[in-house]
């Protein structure tokens, strides 16, 4: 089985949703230590963010009179759309930013339709963990309930688009600990990330079996 890795944090050893996605693949690994797991990471080499633009004008050019630019980028949305189909399996690590997702997974999910046909469901049927992890809270009764753009979105894109088999495992507050002004959530906080820890690595074992 090859599986997918995608993470898209830009905290480094930090990062609340690379640890999530450690739990994972180390259970994965544990069960089945030969699967071999291809990874990009978007935050730590991002795509180019012109490079979609680019690739979707290279379409309407016939290829032997693409510029060098225009071939590049036909290339490597080629590749990004490939490594999807190539996959068995996925985990992707994609946090909340600024309420959305990040440029870096926009980037990744536009330059991926790019690569393919229009409708190409490059991970249909296939078992998926999208872990998204939130610096706050947004459930119901909070300040910012509702400020969370990106899960419908993902869910959207690769459940519907990408037709994944899809198992979501989110985390709130991770700021706590970080942001003073949020010490008060440190037993919600700290019962989140349990859960969520729990769920990552049932996933992996899940994943093991498939």
């Amino acid at each position: 089985m090859t599986v997918l890795r995608i993470d898209a944090s830009i905290q480094g050893a930090n990062s609340a949703s690379t640890a999530l996605a450690d739990l994972v693949t180390a259970e994965l690994a544990a069960a089945r230590p030969d699967e071999v797991v291809v990874r990009r990471h978007l935050g730590e080499q991002p795509l180019p963010a012109d490079a979609w633009a680019t690739a979707v004008g290279a379409g309407w050019t016939p290829a032997e009179q693409r510029t060098p630019e225009q071939a590049a980028a036909v290339a490597l949305a080629v590749e990004v759309a490939d490594e999807l189909r190539a996959a068995d399996a996925a985990v992707l690590a994609l946090p909340l930013y600024n309420w959305g997702v990040s440029q870096h997974v926009k980037t990744w999910i536009d330059l991926a339709i790019a690569g393919g046909t229009p409708g190409d469901a490059y991970l249909a049927g296939k078992p998926v963990v999208l872990i998204v992890t939130r610096g706050g809270g947004y459930g119901p009764g909070t300040p910012k309930h509702g400020w969370d753009h990106s899960i419908d979105y993902l869910r959207r894109i690769v459940g519907e688009v990408w037709g994944a088999d899809l198992t979501v495992i989110e985390r709130e507050l991770t700021l706590v600990g970080v942001n003073p002004a949020m010490d008060a959530l440190a037993e919600p906080a700290a019962l989140m990330r349990k859960e969520a820890e729990a769920a990552a690595a049932a996933a992996g074992r899940a994943l093991a079996a498939r």
